[in-house]
């Protein structure tokens, strides 16, 4: 059984570069992307101020690699949502958009014009929702090497707070 269903009803109107329903079918892990901004690796914001294209390649591209850690891909995002301080961005955002997903099943998703994010100079902050099939989920799991984070949890002694649990 395939992972995602990707519907628009004919009930409601046919939507431009979304789908209006992904039903996502297990076995599978459900992984949540926070909002990415253009922020390069040196947390600068992509771009000359004010290059709202720069910021949108560098914010899908980090999406990319924050996909990637986790062994999957655009093909597996179910839902986007999208803020931009300038709606007049729209045609812009929708244009990189469509070079990372697929658009002829494109995720779910919401677009909002907002008044401002964390960074005074960031115009696009966008986040994710992917389903991983089991298959690939357990070969990511054996191929990928520990992250900060899991390595810290991992050498915890037993019997000490934490365990060797994580609670994230």
């Amino acid at each position: 059984m395939p992972i995602h269903r990707f519907l628009n009803p004919a009930s409601i109107a046919k939507p431009g570069g979304y789908t209006h329903v992904v039903e996502a079918a297990g076995p599978g892990r459900l992984i949540y992307i926070a909002g990415q901004l253009g922020l390069d690796r040196d947390n600068r914001i992509a771009g000359a101020p004010g290059d709202f294209r720069a910021q949108a390649e560098q914010t899908f591209t980090n999406l990319k690699h924050a996909l990637e850690a986790v062994g999957a891909g655009f093909e597996h995002v179910v839902k986007l949502n999208n803020y931009l301080v300038d709606i007049s961005h729209l045609p812009v955002f929708r244009e990189v958009r469509d070079r990372f997903v697929d658009t002829s099943a494109p995720p779910a998703s919401t677009t909002i014009a907002i008044a401002g994010l964390a960074r005074r100079e960031a115009l696009i902050e966008v986040e994710a929702v992917a389903v991983v099939p089991d298959r690939i989920a357990a070969k990511s799991a054996r191929s990928k090497t520990p992250t900060r984070r899991s390595a810290i949890v991992r050498a915890r002694p037993a019997g000490k707070p934490g365990g060797g649990k994580s609670r994230a």
